[in-house]
């Protein structure tokens, strides 16, 4: 018996790094799991590992930037389990790193586009089903933006980043008489491939960044980067009845990163 039996978790960005550990974890625990994907090939392997482990899984393919698109994955998703109980609203990019003068406006439109629309679709839809029962939204911020803000050139991400925040705590009011929980997420360094779709234009930041000398051992509290199954733990602690009496939060995941 999982502590997530019976429970639809929606989770976006489902095929890689923190999705994918997520997806895996809430599956572990007996959720059903509906893989949300920009290209449904991408969660395949998922999929099939969570049905090896005696779950199920489905797969919806989602621009997470096109409202119909996101729509249409939760209609394929209660057509399939039913309904909704949790949504993990995950994926995102860190798009172009540059300097604002070098930013071009279509390139914070993208960055901004897809982590913070994609964001509000991604509740948006999913509030007429959780309504029904209640239930739990997690999104992935970051402490970029929250809590720090050394990384030069990551100001389109880190405005959608504590964008995000800030809708999160709104939302959670707003949703709080349906007896949904909202809270939000703040990774540190996780060991990812978000640097797949990382644009750094190294050239035009050297013009920008203030030399700061870091204290060695920059993750203090393991000496590391953290691990998407460590996120995956809070996910399910956060999706769980664990946390029932816990919206509004954002919960920092670094290992003490952000305090140096």
């Amino acid at each position: 018996m999982g502590l997530l039996d019976g429970k639809i978790a929606f989770i976006t960005g489902a095929s890689s790094g923190i999705g994918r550990a997520s997806a895996i974890k809430l599956a572990d625990e007996g959720a059903r799991v509906v893989l949300a994907d920009i290209k449904e090939e991408n969660a395949q392997e998922v999929k099939t590992l969570i049905e090896e482990k005696g779950s199920e899984a489905v797969i919806v393919e989602c621009d997470i930037s096109k409202p119909e698109e996101v729509k249409n994955a939760y209609t394929k998703a209660v057509e399939a389990f039913g309904r909704i109980d949790i949504v993990f609203a995950n994926a995102g990019i860190n798009g172009v790193v540059a300097p604002i003068e070098d930013l071009e406006p279509d390139e914070w439109d993208e960055t901004i586009t897809t982590n913070l629309k994609g964001t509000f679709l991604t509740v948006k839809y999913a509030i007429p089903y959780l309504k029904k029962h209640g239930g739990s939204i997690i999104i992935t911020s970051s402490i970029n933006g929250n809590r720090i803000f050394k990384n030069f050139g990551m100001s389109a991400y880190s405005t959608s980043k504590i964008g995000q925040a800030g809708f999160g705590r709104m939302a959670a009011l707003e949703l709080a008489s349906y007896k949904i929980r909202v809270n939000t997420i703040c990774p540190g360094a996780i060991d990812t491939n978000i640097e797949e779709n990382t644009f750094r234009e190294e050239e035009q930041l050297e013009k920008i960044t203030v030399p700061v000398e870091y204290p060695e051992g920059n993750q203090p509290l393991e000496n590391r980067s953290g691990k998407p199954e460590q996120v995956a733990d809070l996910v399910f602690f956060l999706a769980s009845d664990f946390s029932s009496h816990i919206t509004g939060t954002e919960i920092y995941i670094d290992g003490a990163e952000s305090l140096l």
